[in-house]
């Protein structure tokens, strides 16, 4: 049984905020799953294929400019048949390469634009939210699970989403209590309560 989603999320440095809020934002997904997060590395770390090989969803979240190593992530997952989607910041000044990059490669993709990180928050949720869907064998959805997701992404359309104050920036996994139970020791967060379960508005 698949317990935890693998989330790879390339972004180059000059998207912090963008990588900031993620870990946060997945946990809104009303959906028994844990959540295991990979962020492109910074500085000299050293770049794991395998890491974005394995992850169950790609995503790439483009500002200024497609710089390394976030080609070489698209290039290896690409290389292995997927299509990670782009989301693509509006109202950046971007380099040349990203200019081209935009105009000769970045409709091979399925992509989409937004213009602040509230826009980019809900896009992102429903991305998400489908590829569960349509993955529903593979992780072995409940019918209630899938009904909650159906619902999840019909509110997105709805609600005015607002940034949250608390968001995990780094490589994290965050395990769910009704799939996971560790053999030794308990986990130490409870489980937030998800904008599902909240009456819209709150």
């Amino acid at each position: 049984m698949v317990d935890i989603l693998k989330l790879y999320v390339s972004a180059a440095n000059d998207l912090p905020d963008e990588k900031e809020i993620i870990g946060q934002m997945v946990t809104e997904i009303p959906v028994t799953l844990g959540w295991q997060i990979n962020h492109t590395p910074s500085g000299k770390n050293t770049i794991i294929g395998k890491t974005v090989l394995d992850a169950d969803y790609h995503m790439i979240i483009f500002g200024e400019d497609i710089r390394a190593p976030v080609g070489y992530e698209l290039y290896i997952s690409r290389r292995q048949g997927r299509k990670p989607p782009i989301f693509i910041k509006k109202n950046v000044a971007r380099t040349i390469a990203g200019i081209e990059f935009l105009k000769n490669k970045a409709n091979s993709y399925v992509s989409v634009s937004y213009r602040s990180l509230a826009e980019f928050r809900k896009l992102a949720l429903t991305s998400i939210s489908h590829f569960i869907i349509n993955q529903k064998d593979y992780f072995q959805l409940k019918t209630q699970e899938y009904e909650k997701i159906t619902n999840f992404i019909h509110s997105l359309e709805e609600i005015d989403t607002e940034l949250l104050d608390h968001a995990t920036g780094a490589d994290s996994i965050i395990l769910s209590r009704e799939r996971y139970l560790p053999k030794d020791g308990v986990l130490i967060k409870q489980p937030i309560e998800r904008l599902s379960d909240k009456p819209i508005g709150e």
